[in-house]
């Protein structure tokens, strides 16, 4: 049976709101487009810490300038709870180690689907050590996600360290278009592929074709 993930978030977002204090999530995030609705969206029910960790960005450049976009955002963003920011170390060759095989297949597929749970172990790690309620991702608020995919894997994880998992699926409720406009809103840099070598060349051969 396919799970209402949308459904599942707004039950348990329903009962922190009834908290007489946020509670504390560590959301992991790709770029601050992608987090620019999601942050909306909850930032009245957590204190939020923004971690950044995203091994698999080419070139390095890319990587220093979405993470640099993130913190402009969250300076920006009038927040209910102050948003906190971490930055990960930049291990590219974790996730060229994790995808080890898998380089030629298509986006979507198993490499992304390791990719998931690299940056995800390691958001569930840091949640365990900083004492958060929740972890969770903005990944799934692009179209090109698999949510229960994510869903399976923070979920694995949340057993694993002990951390509960905010199971979601942010496209959903035009999340995604509420991240486009935004992005617009607030003038940010919106990059035109997932962010590793092999998505951006598979991008690069599809804009030739059209």
């Amino acid at each position: 049976m396919n799970r209402n993930y949308q459904k599942e978030l707004e039950s348990v977002l329903a009962k922190l709101g009834r908290e007489p204090a946020p509670k504390k999530l560590l959301l992991h995030s790709c770029c601050a487009p992608c987090s620019s609705y999601v942050l909306e969206y909850l930032s009245s029910y957590f204190a939020i810490t923004v971690f950044y960790y995203n091994p698999n960005i080419y070139p390095n450049e890319e990587y220093d300038k979405r993470s640099e976009e993130q913190k402009q955002f969250i300076r920006r963003f009038p927040a209910k709870y102050p948003i906190q920011f971490v930055c990960g170390d930049f291990e590219n060759e974790r996730f060229y180690e994790a995808v080890k095989g898998y380089e030629q297949e298509k986006e979507g597929k198993e490499r992304c689907f390791r990719c998931y749970r690299l940056r995800l172990e390691e958001t569930a790690k840091l949640a365990k050590q900083l004492g958060m309620d929740y972890f969770t991702t903005t990944l799934s608020i692009s179209p090109l996600k698999h949510a229960d995919k994510l869903n399976e894997i923070g979920e694995e994880l949340a057993k694993e360290y002990g951390v509960c998992y905010l199971s979601s699926d942010f496209k959903k409720k035009n999340g995604y278009k509420r991240s486009v406009e935004l992005s617009k809103e607030y003038g940010m840099y919106r990059q035109d592929y997932c962010g590793c070598i092999f998505s951006k060349k598979e991008r690069e051969t599809k804009n030739r074709e059209e």
